[in-house]
């Protein structure tokens, strides 16, 4: 089960980049999320953090996809995106957490390897499943814009639980996660592939389950302090509801820095410049 929950979000996990024309290019990461829209049509949903879109000056953005030959390799397809119209932007983000969604039209496999929504946790999964403190998670990403291979796919990586409590959502709306972050991090999901609980002194197997996206990492004194900050997936849930509300006025944007359960200072781990 760890193998196919993992293979199937490496599969829904691509690099967003823009260049920046002074030789350098913005990265991010991102991942697609299978979204019908009311009346039932597929539709297919880049989710990625916020802050990975405004750091992209351009009106467009190169999406990773990866293209299966027929002799069962793999090669880099990037296509663009249009994430703004006439300096407007095109995408949803939440109103208070970094976290942003866009509609996309994906070529067949990718809209195919989109992951459904159910796979995101709900406000109860954590203790559902008894999930807290010292339990592993996975966060795929594209690390200063590096890839684990020719192809693009990304690099998987794990780290634990580093915070407590995890719920409720509205009072923790972040997570803190024991991994070192890169810029080009940010956006990517964040995971667990199952793993044995014990519930009422009975071992079970806990449904896999994508439990957040990352978006920031923890300093201190400019020191990066190797501890990844984890959005939940609650509002990447909230996002993805807002994709069908009548467009309004732009949504205030959240917070550049945060203060998660005590931690005092956080940067983005955002798609900083690295080079080409």
């Amino acid at each position: 089960m760890t193998v196919d929950m993992s293979v199937d979000l490496i599969q829904a996990t691509v690099q967003l980049e823009q260049p920046l024309g002074d030789g350098t290019r913005t990265v991010g990461t991102g991942f697609l999320i299978s979204d019908p829209t009311p009346d039932g049509k597929p539709r297919v949903v880049l989710v990625t953090a916020n802050h990975v879109f405004n750091k992209m000056p351009g009106d467009k953005a190169t999406i990773g996809y990866r293209i299966e030959n027929p002799d069962g390799t793999w090669r880099y397809a990037p296509q663009t995106i249009t994430i703004r119209s006439h300096g407007q932007e095109l995408w949803t983000h939440h109103g208070s957490r970094d976290v942003a969604a866009i509609s996309i039209t994906a070529p067949p496999a990718f809209a195919k390897a989109a992951i459904p929504m159910n796979w995101l946790a709900g406000d109860d999964t954590f203790n559902k499943y008894q999930f807290g403190p010292g339990d592993e998670l996975m966060a795929l990403g594209f690390p200063k814009g590096l890839s684990s291979n020719s192809a693009g796919f990304p690099i998987l990586r794990s780290g634990r639980v580093a915070s407590y409590p995890l719920a409720p959502s509205a009072a923790f709306p972040t997570f803190l996660l024991d991994f070192n972050v890169f810029p080009g991090n940010s956006g990517g999901p964040v995971y667990t592939a199952g793993d044995l609980h014990r519930r009422d002194g009975v071992a079970s197997e806990a449904q896999p389950f994508v439990a957040g996206i990352l978006t920031q990492e923890v300093e201190l004194n400019s020191q990066n302090l190797q501890i990844g900050i984890v959005t939940q997936a609650r509002f990447i849930r909230e996002t993805l509801g807002l994709l069908d509300l009548p467009k309004g006025p732009r949504q205030p944007e959240p917070p550049q820095v945060a203060e998660p359960m005590g931690v005092p200072v956080a940067a983005t781990a955002d798609s900083a410049a690295v080079s080409q």
